[in-house]
């Protein structure tokens, strides 16, 4: 079946509302992408949703795979390179037949490729329909990276694996080769990896006596990959390659930048070296639309929370600010932010250091200080560009922070991230920056608060009756929840804890999710910002609004299950 075939039935079963099923026939036009990639890389719908219509249509049986119950062992059963083109997954091997899963069940090409195997096997063949998501986390089930790379370690002629820093010599033929060269198969099965393991970021460190590759996993750095140290440079030599960089330049550091096609979608690769004593050390920020464009709802933003955004995006113009400390995902908010204010009929222009995602219909740009061009005399250049909306990285210093407060009271939407500790900071934090205090009332909508934690594991997860003490914290801080936001929740209150298991790689926990303030301009609140605002009075007001504070939003969470009650607790505070 076409794209738009599917297309037009998901939007007949009301999958799809008639604004998306538009914008998506756009996108898939101008992208040449196929409509199930971009669903699943922008998170529009459930995954699940799209194949069962897909499967209604088609007649052919729809399963969900459980990647962590597959046989790994299946692999070699169907090449790499084929289940990758025609995009298909062993499932299982039951006796004389072999069951596989197919996206594209109709693709004919495909289907004469699995009878060629089957036939050459000796096997039957039995067929189901599988989802574009759960064929992704098939191919990282059966494409181990260890294996694969220490393949590729003993394919290379290494005269001397010793623990000298002497590089080794490679042919001109290895160094110049072909796809499956060594060293650049190391490199191009690195970033795989990283993709399917949703690292953040890669570091190739080059230590006295071998290469650590280490990827940061939901905020936390993970060991993957130790290579001799005679690889170290060719590898950190073909990153620069590909990133556009000076290989003979190694003295000082050095920001590149280059985007691949991994696992069917294009990634970007933010790439900076950094020059030690051991050679260079490499960090690669991986920027992939499928983690970092995320709805409200993966994001962690609910209740109350949600209803105050939602109320200060239907403003017509005002700032919204979003605070919280390095690492705390503000961006990933921010971008979530102008994915709901992104329509047809509005221009939204962006600032940004770096553009970290490019999004259609954004109109972005980078900063670049050295050059005089930062964000201060961009939001000056921004305003003749006729914007509705204004995205501009960080409020840093006070003419930014006068511009931007400017822009919002010309009626214009201004969002932006700005260091404090929570929501009622924000004031206080604008003042220090010089910006005028009558202004302010006016001028600001929405101001956000977060932290990030980590989502525990639903394969692994318990629940268990807190302890005393936590009992105690639980009761004392939901002291000030509303009746409604509470209900359900009575001592004595349960809470949960993963011991780790394979699907999360016994780390327990699978992804992370934010906890959120969100405190929105009231009555109340302009008429202490009109007299000696203090971040007391704000939240003594936020508090009056029926706001929930980091912690209250966090152990609101816990007591769900969604996270842990001890990382909740050691993330926030309790406000005074």
């Amino acid at each position: 079946m076409t794209d738009l075939e599917l297309l037009n039935a998901l939007q007949a079963k009301s999958v799809l509302s008639a604004e998306q099923a538009t914008a998506l026939k756009k996108d898939i036009a101008l992208s040449g992408r196929a409509l199930e990639d971009v669903i699943y890389e922008r998170r529009i719908v459930d995954d699940a949703k799209v194949v069962a219509v897909k499967s209604e249509i088609l007649g052919v049986p729809y399963q969900h795979v459980d990647a962590a119950s597959v046989d790994a062992s299946l692999a070699s059963v169907i090449p790499e390179d084929t289940m990758r083109t025609y995009r298909v997954a062993p499932l299982s091997k039951q006796d004389t037949t072999l069951v596989v899963g197919m996206v594209n069940p109709d693709d004919t090409k495909a289907q004469e490729a699995l009878r060629f195997i089957a036939r050459r096997l000796r096997l039957d063949l039995g067929v189901y329909l599988i989802s574009y998501g759960d064929f992704q986390e098939l191919l990282r089930k059966i494409s181990p990276y260890k294996s694969a790379v220490e393949s590729a370690v003993r394919s290379l002629s290494t005269a001397s694996m010793g623990s000298g820093r002497k590089a080794v010599r490679f042919d001109e033929d290895i160094a110049k080769g072909g796809e499956e060269a060594p060293i650049i198969k190391i490199v191009s099965d690195t970033f795989r990896e990283a993709v399917q393991s949703r690292a953040s970021d890669i570091h190739l460190e080059p230590q006295e006596n071998y290469l650590r590759i280490r990827f940061r996993v939901d905020g936390d750095l993970h060991e993957v990959a130790t290579l001799p140290v005679e690889l170290a440079q060719p590898i950190i030599s073909r990153v620069k390659v590909i990133s556009n960089l000076k290989i003979d330049e190694t003295r000082i550091p050095q920001d590149g930048r280059f985007r691949a096609k991994v696992a069917d979608r294009d990634i970007d690769f933010r790439v900076s070296t950094f020059p030690t004593p051991l050679g260079e050390k490499v960090a690669i920020r991986v920027l992939d639309p499928t983690t970092g464009l995320k709805s409200f709802e993966t994001l962690g933003l609910t209740g109350g929370n949600l209803l105050a955004v939602e109320e200060g995006l239907a403003k017509p113009f005002g700032m919204i600010l979003i605070t919280g400390p390095t690492g705390s995902g503000k961006t990933t908010t921010l971008y979530a932010l102008l994915s709901r204010l992104n329509k047809e009929n509005v221009n939204i222009v962006s600032l940004e250091d770096p553009v970290e995602y490019f999004v259609a219909g954004l109109n972005q740009s980078q900063v670049r200080p050295e050059i005089g061009y930062d964000f201060a005399s961009g939001l000056r250049e921004i305003l003749r560009q006729d914007p509705d909306i204004i995205m501009v990285g960080e409020i840093r210093d006070r003419e930014t922070a006068s511009l931007a407060v400017q822009a919002a009271l010309t009626g214009h939407i201004v969002l932006s991230t700005l260091h404090t500790n929570n929501a009622a900071g924000v004031v206080p934090r604008l003042l220090d920056m010089g910006v005028e205090q009558f202004l302010l009332p006016v001028a600001l909508n929405l101001m956000i608060s977060q932290r990030l934690v980590g989502r525990l594991c639903e394969d692994c997860k318990k629940g268990e009756t807190a302890p005393p003490e936590i009992q105690k914290i639980i009761e004392h801080s939901l002291a000030g929840v509303s009746q409604d936001t509470r209900a359900g929740y009575q001592a004595p209150y349960t809470v949960y804890r993963s011991e780790g298991c394979e699907q999360c790689k016994n780390r327990g926990t699978k992804g992370r999710v934010a906890v959120y303030e969100a405190l929105h301009m009231s009555k109340g609140l302009k008429e202490i910002m009109n007299e000696r605002p203090t971040a007391q009075k704000i939240l003594a007001e936020a508090k009056k609004q029926g706001m929930l504070t980091l912690r209250e939003d966090g152990i609101l969470k816990a007591l769900q299950g969604t996270v842990s009650m001890e990382e909740v607790l050691r993330s926030t505070e309790e406000e005074e």
